[in-house]
């Protein structure tokens, strides 16, 4: 496989990444509210997701990340949908950003890329553990989790796979051992949740014995944050810039604070300019791809593509 995301960051210095999809789809009209959250849009709403797609695109960014943050085969399993069924959602959700990607690439003649999300095993759990890291399996055990999404994410044509909101060690090096064996050439970026003070994993697993893990991983081109405040984000990317020569990726949340607990968000989202004005900072430390993650809007991206 091309690597075309160095061949993006090559042409571009920083690249953009999209916001939040399950927030754009519910000003849709889409019901996020089940265990499987945006997952069954595929199903229930692919008009939605290429809208939403196509809305960053025009905002500015370089990036469409396929709404599998989700969506793995045993959650579908547990909702009901057949094994075939289970595995074509998640090849619809790549075809989706793939065609988005197309159609702003022939009416702007600017390429994007399309990166394969794969959320933790913690978000198939939708009890908030993505924000806690308090799930155990085996290293068999999570190989076995995410390993037919890998396939499914490779066979359908990602660029790249964002491993992304990892908030624990074992998961994280049981799914970075998987890479080779199921990947095999595919660039990938790795995304850390962090502790509100940016100093480790959700588990407690020092940022320092990450940064090795991802240095050692050789598809791994990108190593940072997301799924956190701006601040916190900030602290880890800073830990992680004294830790490894990996160019760096962040993308925090809108500015509000969510509550695993009652699965609420509180505060306020409206700014913005909030990414736009983080940015020098984290170009500072290594910053080379940047965008949001929950309840970010085009307009946030828009921000930040005019900054970069």
């Amino acid at each position: 496989m091309s690597d075309a995301l160095a061949r993006l960051l090559a042409q571009r210095g920083t690249i953009v990444l999209d916001g939040a999809m399950a927030t754009e789809l519910e000003k849709r009209g889409v019901d996020t509210s089940g265990p499987l959250w945006s997952a069954l849009a595929m199903r229930d709403a692919p008009g939605a997701i290429a809208e939403v797609h196509r809305s960053f695109f025009e905002a500015g960014a370089d990036v469409a990340t396929t709404n599998t943050y989700q969506a793995n085969l045993d959650a579908y399993r547990r909702a009901g949908l057949s094994g075939p069924d289970a595995e074509n959602l998640v090849r619809q959700a790549v075809r989706l950003a793939r065609r988005a990607r197309d159609e702003h690439e022939a009416a702007t003649g600017r390429r994007g890329l399309v990166a394969g999300s794969v959320g933790p095993y913690g978000a198939y759990l939708a009890d908030g553990s993505e924000y806690t890291g308090a799930y155990t399996l085996s290293e068999a055990g999570f190989r076995d989790f995410h390993r037919p999404r890998l396939r499914l994410l490779v066979e359908a044509g990602v660029d790249v796979l964002a491993l992304e909101t990892m908030p624990q060690g074992p998961e994280l090096r049981a799914l970075l051992g998987l890479l080779a064996d199921q990947a095999p050439g595919v660039p990938a970026w790795l995304s850390l949740s962090v502790r509100d003070d940016g100093g480790a994993l959700r588990d407690g697993t020092p940022l320092e014995d990450v940064a090795a893990w991802a240095q050692a991983c050789p598809q791994v081109r990108l190593l940072g944050a997301n799924c956190t405040g701006v601040e916190s984000a900030t602290t880890a990317l800073g830990r992680l810039a004294e830790a490894t020569s990996l160019p760096l990726i962040v993308y925090p949340n809108s500015g509000e604070d969510y509550d695993a607990d009652t699965k609420t968000w509180s505060g306020d989202g409206n700014d913005e300019g909030l990414l736009a004005a983080a940015l020098p900072a984290w170009k500072e430390l290594g910053v080379r791809a940047a965008g949001g993650c929950c309840r970010t809007t085009p307009a946030q991206i828009r921000a930040l593509a005019a900054a970069v």
